[in-house]
């Protein structure tokens, strides 16, 4: 009876040995993979975080993580210092690092929370540089003017072929005519719904900038939501997709009569009554 015991005992004790020797080599395996990569800490969400939550609360639901620089997010942080009195714009879901384009001022968040989206109206959300979208002073509940500007695109223009074109196809695609540079507003009071920074500035930057008296622009670009009809959504869409575009804050009853598609001719000319 007592070899019986000894036997159970010593089984139990191997079993437990060697699940402690599984664990530690599962867990060693992320050192094992970064061995010979350039790596850098980010911060990954262990938790669901609610939108909204402060950055106390952001603290408690992640941790730090070495990963390999490819694999690295666009705006991930390593750290909260940067972000402190800030909110999370969006939920945060487990897994994900956590990205500063994910938090905005409280003011911001509460802006957001009063405006609600037509039921009549689509939300379109662009990609624009901070000169291209008011240098960033955009709030949810602004009108703006959507600008388009296209380079010169050829006139009925056939489109290449897979086959190689030849020097009497080129000069022929060459000669035929062309549009002008042009710049037009496309849209009037356009509803800003929503703005996400890329990029927040760069640590300690904001100090300086106070003491010089002047605002802080955005380090990256903008991703702007504008609430408009059907029709103009098309438009918007065609003109990031093959020209530029750009916001113009605008008043509730500012002149839509005098919309002009501009072209280097018409730049130089004089205004009426000027």
């Amino acid at each position: 009876m007592d070899r019986k015991w000894i036997g159970v005992a010593i089984s139990v004790v191997l079993a437990a040995l060697g699940t402690f020797v599984l664990v530690q080599y599962v867990n060693g395996a992320d050192d094992r993979a970064l061995e010979g990569q350039e790596t850098v800490d980010v911060l990954v969400v262990s938790d669901t975080i609610p939108r909204g939550s402060s950055i106390a609360e952001v603290g408690a639901r992640v941790e730090k993580k070495q990963v390999p620089v490819t694999a690295q997010a666009v705006g991930s942080v390593g750290t909260l210092s940067g972000l402190q009195g800030t909110v999370t714009a969006v939920d945060l879901v487990p897994g994900e690092q956590v990205l500063a384009s994910r938090f905005i001022t409280p003011q911001q968040f509460v802006e957001q929370e009063k405006y609600e989206l037509p039921e009549d109206l689509l939300a379109v959300t662009l990609s624009l540089s901070p000169e291209r979208a008011v240098g960033g002073e955009l709030e949810p509940g602004d009108l703006v003017a959507v600008v388009a500007s296209f380079a010169p695109f050829t006139i009925d223009g056939a489109e290449p072929s897979d086959a190689q074109l030849t020097e009497e196809e080129i000069a022929a695609l060459a000669a035929l005519p062309q549009t002008p540079n042009s710049s037009g507003i496309i849209l009037h009071k356009a509803i800003v719904t929503n703005i996400q920074v890329e990029e927040l500035p760069v640590e300690g930057s904001e100090e300086s900038a106070d003491l010089q008296g002047v605002e802080l622009a955005p380090t990256g670009n903008l991703l702007v939501t504008l609430a408009t009809t059907a029709p103009y959504v098309e438009k918007i869409v065609f003109t990031a997709e093959w020209g530029t575009v750009w916001l113009a804050i605008e008043g509730k009853i500012s002149a839509e009569d005098l919309d002009q598609v501009q072209t280097r001719l018409l730049v130089y000319r004089h205004l009426e009554g000027e």
